[in-house]
C-alpha cells in the first residue's frame, strides 16, 4: 500500500493569507498566541501543499478549495469544495518543520517528528513498556536519545492512526523497531517499525531520522517505504 510524505519549513509559508478559505481565515484570526499562529498556518499550507499535489489538483490555485476540519476524534479531515476528499492525511509538526503523510481513503494513518534530545528517567518510566525501558537500559547514551525519540514518536504515530492520540495511555503500543534493516523510496532511506497493541493488534511503519530530527509513519493496511512528494517552488507561492 502506498503512502506519501513531504515535509514544509516555516520559510516556505507565504506572508500573506490568500490560500486560506474564509472559514480557515476567521479561525486564524481568534488565535491570539503568534507562535500557535505560526505553527497552525505551517501545519495547514504543508497539508494542503501534499493533498493538492496527490490528487493532481493545480496549486496553489487550489489551496483554498482545499479546507482541514477536525473530526470528532480530533483527527484532521480533508474537505474540498465542502465535500470529503478521496484522502487520509495525518499531521505533525516541530522545531519550526511540519510534516504531512498522505494516502488514499479509508487508510488508517498517523505520522509525527520529534527532536533527538534527552529525556529524564522519570519521563521513561511513566510512558514506556518494561520491554522498551529493558532496550533503553542497555544502549549508549548517544543511542539511548535516539532511541526514546524513535519510541515515544511511533507511538504518536500508532495512536493518531487508530483515533485516539494521546488520551490513550503510551504504554498501550508496544514498539519493534528494526535499526539493521534499511529500505530505499527514492533518494530516502527508511527502516521498519513493528507495534503490538494491548489489545492484541499489530500495525507496521517506517522510521528515519537525519541526526537530529527523527520521523515516523504508521498506517494500516501495512504500508510501503513512504514516497516523498516532490513539491516544488511553484506550489510554495501564491503569486
Amino acid at each position: 500500500m502506498k503512502v506519501y510524505w513531504t515535509e514544509q519549513a516555516a520559510a516556505d509559508v507565504p506572508g500573506d493569507d490568500a490560500w486560506l478559505s474564509a472559514a480557515e481565515c476567521a479561525r486564524l484570526d481568534a488565535m491570539p498566541i503568534a507562535k500557535r499562529r505560526a505553527d497552525w498556518r505551517l501545519g495547514r499550507w504543508t497539508a494542503k501543499s501534499a493533498v493538492a499535489h496527490y490528487l493532481r489538483l493545480g496549486a496553489p490555485q487550489s489551496f483554498r478549495r482545499i479546507e482541514l476540519r477536525p473530526a470528532p476524534s480530533g483527527a484532521p479531515e480533508v474537505f474540498l469544495v465542502n465535500q470529503p476528499a478521496p484522502v487520509a492525511i495525518s499531521l505533525s509538526h516541530r522545531a519550526g518543520t511540519a510534516a504531512c503523510a498522505v494516502a488514499g481513503p479509508g487508510v488508517a494513518l498517523g505520522c509525527d517528528l520529534e527532536l533527538i534530545e534527552p529525556h529524564s528517567d522519570a519521563f521513561i518510566a511513566d510512558f514506556f513498556t518494561a520491554e522498551e525501558q529493558a532496550l533503553l537500559a542497555g544502549a549508549s547514551v548517544t543511542k539511548r536519545n535516539r532511541l526514546v525519540a524513535l519510541l515515544w514518536s511511533a507511538k504518536e504515530s500508532a495512536l493518531k492512526a487508530v483515533r485516539v492520540g494521546l488520551r490513550a495511555d503510551t504504554r498501550s503500543v508496544a514498539v519493534s523497531p528494526a535499526d539493521s534493516l534499511m529500505y530505499r523510496s527514492g533518494t530516502q532511506i527508511w527502516r521498519p517499525l513493528h507495534l503490538r497493541f494491548t489489545g492484541g493488534q499489530f500495525a507496521e511503519g517506517w522510521w528515519q531520522d537525519d541526526g537530529n530530527l527523527l520521523r515516523t509513519l504508521v498506517a494500516a493496511p501495512p504500508p510501503a517505504a513512504p514516497i516523498l512528494l516532490a513539491i516544488t517552488s511553484t506550489v510554495r507561492s501564491t503569486a
